[in-house]
């Protein structure tokens, strides 16, 4: 049985075209013409109201004085308003009408009637007007259609070798992860050389580390160096509202990748596709499931001989299908890990690049006073000195505009509008200088950097920085001890001078308290419950973050001796800084009623009052 077509309709659409093109150039590009009979357009012409005519065989037009009823029908002009006679029959000669023309004075133009602007307005424009619309139509079909086809297609960046400008020099902080990727490069470079040993290199990379330690930069930098095209994809690009479309994007991304090899496909955030299956709240088919699914298959099922490198990043590790971690996938997993002080001050020189420093800027001094910087925050350090700078109208970056951008990313911009009472003031300038001189009394504790009673953006009416003088990666017991100790500085403070207690101390009363717990339950650090660990641990990484259950796998008679132990830590740090305070109050006196004097003070000026 033959397939019916569908009707063509292009010739009626053409029709209508030229049909409503004629109508619209009758109503609006014609112009409205009087006409008057032969007889009547000889009494104007005795009467001298004809300005101008142009003869012709069929008809006579004209110019002539409008009368009062003309306005109304006629387009009128300087009082004037043209005419044509009705059609005059063919045989009909008058001798006497150019002799009566000139009599009277009457202009004669011979114009002969333009066709040709008939001739476009009614047929050219139309044809025209149909032609632009029907391939419009066509054109936009077309694009619908190969949206429609495109919708399974990968959403990801493709970065010809070219374009690829980032190399190991601007990643800075991360030395050991870039040794261990030193070797993806020398095999995209020349795979042979492992080839020839019958050496495989792993498949897939998978770079953990804290947010802003700069794993995506170190993706980038590898195909940079490696001079190869790189495929950049977040993990939630896969997914979309329709079924089926995640899988049909990784075997697209796959297929691309082969096609471009050798290069190396990063999926970032890839714990967003990549999580435990058989977790979920619903039934068990969906759609993330299956796009991982997908991904499984195509890791398994492409040869990494031809050269083409699986990349992605994750601070999320721990809810990460065991699947995609297996050797043969994911089978090299390399920790970028936050910066030391030497890596900072490296990473500080990187994004200082081709900024105009003052001769008093020290990076050095920058990167020991950014303990737990990742490479995020100190690029924002410098963006933010860089623009404190141009607000104050400097030539260069000062020392003074770092120390401002520290504060800054630390603390919230400054608010000084907020104005503090008196009252309100001196409290709160006790409450730090008790931090303050806490801190400088209590053994094992860091030394006092700045202290500023000015309101902050995230909430603090006042802050005490302290820096370390070095990294640490273990505390002990007295180093935490000493930590309770000064963050209960500030509430004793307001005891001793005050007699009475305020909200302030709320933050470090849930950090001194929660650190205290840790202490007992998770680091064993208790006397009285010796070295054992309590409550376990569950996350419910379904819900798409860690819910953490510290389910209790101790007695009750157990739960009173933690009560107690955490109770007695923190009693025993608040009376030991009770004891420095009522012992050294007139230098608390002397701290603080300076603050208020000065509002912000650094280690130098806070010094005498310590000694």
């Amino acid at each position: 049985m033959p397939i019916k077509r569908p009707k063509d309709y292009s010739f009626f659409f053409l029709l209508f075209a030229i049909l409503t093109a004629n109508v619209i150039y009758q109503m609006w590009m014609a112009k409205p013409i009087k006409r008057i009979r032969y007889d009547e357009f000889w009494d104007a012409l005795q009467e001298g109201k004809i300005q101008e005519v142009s003869l012709s065989h069929e008809e006579i037009r004209g110019l002539m004085r409008s009368g009062e009823d003309d306005e109304a029908k006629y387009a009128v002009k300087e009082g004037l308003v043209s005419f044509a006679t009705y059609p005059l029959p063919p045989h009909q000669q008058d001798p006497a009408l150019i002799p009566a023309l000139l009599d009277n004075g009457v202009q004669i133009v011979n114009t002969p009637p333009n066709k040709w602007l008939g001739f476009l307005g009614m047929w050219v424009l139309p044809i025209a007007l149909f032609v632009l619309i029907y391939f419009g139509f066509m054109r936009a079909n077309q694009r619908m259609g190969q949206e429609a086809m495109s919708f399974g297609r990968t959403r990801a960046k493709i970065y010809a070798e070219r374009d690829t400008r980032t190399t190991f020099e601007d990643v800075a902080g991360c030395e050991e992860a870039k040794e261990e990727l030193v070797e993806i490069i020398e095999f995209l470079k020349d795979p042979r050389k492992f080839q020839s040993l019958g050496g495989k290199i792993p498949k897939g990379v998978l770079l953990v580390g804290p947010p802003g330690t700069g794993k995506t930069l170190l993706a980038k930098a590898v195909a940079g160096e490696a001079e190869v095209t790189f495929f950049s994809i977040s993990g939630s690009e896969f997914m979309e509202m329709f079924v089926g479309v995640g899988a049909s994007r990784v075997r697209d991304m796959f297929v691309q990748a082969k096609h471009k090899a050798p290069c190396i496909v990063f999926i970032d955030e890839i714990d967003a596709v990549g999580r435990q299956r058989g977790t979920g709240l619903g039934g068990g088919h969906d759609e993330r499931e299956q796009t991982l699914n997908q991904l499984l298959v195509e890791m398994d099922g492409f040869d990494s001989q031809k050269g083409v490198i699986i990349m992605a990043a994750t601070n999320r590790p721990d809810v990460l299908d065991p699947a995609l971690l297996r050797p043969g996938r994911f089978d090299r997993r390399i920790v970028v890990h936050v910066a030391g002080v030497e890596g900072r001050k490296r990473i500080l020189e990187v994004h200082a690049r081709g900024k105009p420093l003052a001769e008093d800027v020290s990076l050095e001094v920058m990167a020991k006073r950014t303990p737990g910087f990742t490479g995020a925050d100190l690029a924002n350090v410098v963006n933010e000195a860089a623009l404190l700078a141009a607000r104050r109208s400097k030539k260069r970056i000062e020392m003074k505009d770092f120390e401002d951008a520290i504060d800054r990313v630390i603390a919230g911009p400054e608010q000084k509008s907020r104005a503090l009472s008196e009252k309100e003031k001196r409290v709160v300038a006790f409450h730090e200088a008790g931090h303050a001189l806490v801190a400088h009394l209590t053994e094992h504790s860091d030394p006092v950097h700045k202290i500023s009673i000015i309101p902050r953006g995230y909430g603090a009416l006042g802050f005490t920085m302290q820096l370390p003088t070095e990294d640490r990666y273990l505390a002990s017991r007295a180093e935490l001890t000493a930590k309770i100790t000064v963050l209960l500085g500030g509430r004793c403070a307001e005891e001793v001078i005050f007699g009475e207690i305020s909200t302030g101390a709320q933050n470090d009363l849930e950090e001194a308290t929660e650190l205290a717990k840790r202490m007992v339950c998770s680091f064993g650090m208790s006397e009285e419950l010796g070295p054992l660990t309590y409550g376990r641990r569950q996350n419910a990484v379904f819900l798409g973050r860690d819910i953490v259950d510290e389910s209790r796998n101790f007695s009750e008679h157990t739960a009173q001796l933690i009560d107690r132990e955490v109770h007695d830590l923190v009693l025993s740090c608040k009376a030991k800084a009770l004891a420095l305070l009522e012992e050294r109050r007139d230098q608390l006196h002397a701290l603080a009623e300076t603050l208020i004097e000065r509002e912000v003070m650094e280690f130098s000026e806070v010094v005498p009052f310590l000694a």
